[in-house]
């Protein structure tokens, strides 16, 4: 597994962990002791939930947008946080392509989520990717940066 791949992963139970209660530092310092994941790994899981909860107003109002039906409570706490990852990673970070984005995203809900988890976020995300992120692009569609 990648380091990225695993930076996710780690990033997203850190999520999950703090979508109640905010993580203290001792249980964060728990959590990495626990964690398999290498340093590298860490840095990136750390900054990806720091720029998820940085940002978290605005990417709950996008994903409610494309979640018809489905409230942000209503949601699993694994799609839910999922979805936060993803959607912040497809906004925030230019080196990752949203391709790469959307398939990890639905791998993690296959392996994490419910049943039809993968269906869900890659319903929600692939909505994202081609409607509201132009914006972030400065109008260009992230759909066309899918490659």
């Amino acid at each position: 597994m990648g380091i990225r791949r695993q930076a996710r992963e780690s990033a997203l139970q850190l999520l999950f962990a703090q979508d109640r209660t905010p993580l203290s530092e001792t249980a964060l310092a728990a959590f990495w002791d626990v964690s398999e994941a290498p340093e590298p790994a860490r840095r990136y899981a750390l900054d990806l939930a720091n720029l998820v909860r940085a940002h978290q107003e605005e990417l709950d109002q996008v994903i409610a947008r494309y979640a018809e039906n489905w409230t942000m409570d209503r949601m699993s706490r694994v799609d839910r946080n999922l979805l936060r990852l993803a959607v912040c990673e497809m906004f925030y970070v230019d080196d990752v392509p949203v391709r790469v984005t959307l398939d990890e995203a639905v791998e993690m809900a296959k392996a994490f989520g419910g049943e039809e988890s993968g269906r869900f976020v890659n319903g929600i995300l692939d909505r994202v990717a081609r409607e509201e992120a132009a914006r972030v692009t400065g109008g260009e569609n992230l759909s066309t940066k899918v490659s």
